[in-house]
């Protein structure tokens, strides 16, 4: 391990919806203090849920008020007697606060490269005159091209990035997408740009106990924070219906993943429709899922960043049915490692129909693995970013001016 004394690295995640961003900032935070000694993580996280993970030492995080995002693609606070201006203005003066006395080498900002309505653009101007690194960290797809040109040309956003940000981080391997593709980025900018890889996950030690422990082979379902999550878990659950009722098919039994953040109806219907099927055995969450993955004969999932990588790292046979609205993140990248063979998708209509999942169902267990698709998808991310860290904070401290006693 190596040593980066007092260096301080503050991370921002808005957290608007879901788990992806905390999860990804965690993930990085973790390997930068496994690899450096004398490294300190902040996060700034608006997620209503960050107290329910582990940390490890020396990375701690600060929690703002929590901003929602409606399926409309609005936003509104989380608490309904709290105005969403006064909700956003409390948030501006935390993350300045902290950002004042924590005094960070770098901060990384992932996704929102001004945060949720611009509210850490003071912040990066601020934290700029002190000399420190800024880096926007964007996840391998953001979305459709039109529809990011669209977004970040009416807030202004290309301008501010190219006038702010040290460094850009994309989050995946330069061959798979380019997450600014459609947008005019100068030169300038565009050498700034660093492709890390994906970011690798692992199981937890074997001291770390999972909240739940499964026995026998099973297929993992899971819906990430579950917002958006009942269409696709209602599917399945059609596909197991209908199996039940066809003997030509003998389905793996499922753990279903429901996420913390699943309405209360949706969540209510799900667990009486799931009362019937045997098969089926219902977690409403997890906060150790990698324990659930690893033991795992397949995956099914929305598509999401965290759920990718995940993927990837344990080498799992999936079916993925991506979320299509507000934005087509996970449908352009379910697309794109579909025809790399990494992954099966199912859009949802298909989705829908069950005699074609149940279909689906019956051959996961028995397709090829990602590692056997015959593509190259590195997952060598936190190593990269660890490495960029280094140079950025390896630098010689600057000489301090000294009071020297004496004289006449």
């Amino acid at each position: 391990m190596k040593r980066l004394e007092h260096a301080r690295v503050l991370m921002y995640s808005h957290d608007t919806f879901g788990l992806g961003h905390l999860r990804r900032c965690r993930t990085i935070a973790h390997a930068l203090v496994e690899q450096f000694k004398g490294l300190n993580v902040l996060i700034i996280t608006g997620s209503p849920i960050a107290g329910t993970f582990d940390f490890k030492a020396r990375v701690d995080f600060v929690k703002i008020p929590s901003v929602i995002k409606l399926h409309n693609g609005q936003y509104t606070s989380l608490d309904d007697h709290i105005d969403l201006e006064e909700t956003l203005e409390m948030r501006r003066s935390i993350i300045r606060h902290t950002a004042e006395h924590f005094q960070p080498d770098m901060f990384i900002v992932d996704k929102e490269p001004l945060g949720l309505h611009g509210e850490i653009e003071g912040t990066l101007r601020y934290l700029k005159k002190q000399d420190c690194t800024l880096v926007v960290g964007l996840r391998d797809v953001m979305d459709a091209p039109h529809l990011l040109k669209e977004e970040w040309k009416r807030r202004g956003i290309l301008p501010k990035l190219d006038e702010l940000y040290d460094d850009i981080w994309v989050y995946g391997p330069p061959g798979f997408w380019n997450p600014l593709s459609g947008l005019k980025t100068t030169k300038r900018l565009n050498q700034r740009i660093t492709y890390t890889g994906y970011l690798e996950r692992h199981s937890p030690a074997e001291t770390a106990i999972a909240l739940h422990a499964i026995q026998g082979d099973y297929i993992l379902v899971t819906t990430g924070g579950g917002g958006d999550g009942a269409e696709m878990v209602n599917s399945v659950l059609s596909a197991y219906e209908h199996a039940e009722t066809d003997d030509r098919y003998d389905l793996m039994p499922a753990v279903m993943i429901l996420g913390p953040f699943m309405p209360t109806q949706e969540r209510e219907a799900i667990l009486k429709r799931a009362e019937k099927h045997k098969k089926i055995h219902l977690i409403d969450f997890d906060n150790r899922i990698e324990t659930l993955i690893t033991g795992a004969k397949a995956l099914i999932g929305m598509g999401g960043y965290n759920t990718f990588c995940e993927i990837l790292s344990f080498d799992k046979r999936a079916i993925v049915m991506p979320r299509v609205k507000p934005r087509q993140e996970q449908l352009i990248r379910a697309r794109r490692a579909d025809e790399l063979g990494v992954i099966q998708m199912i859009e949802p209509d298909v989705a829908a129909m069950p005699e074609k999942m149940a279909e689906a169902l019956e051959a996961l267990p028995k397709r090829r693995k990602p590692s056997e698709a015959g593509c190259w998808l590195p997952l060598d991310g936190l190593e990269k970013i660890g490495e960029i860290v280094e140079a950025h904070l390896a630098k010689p401290a600057r000489p301090e001016l000294r009071v020297i006693a004496g004289g006449g």
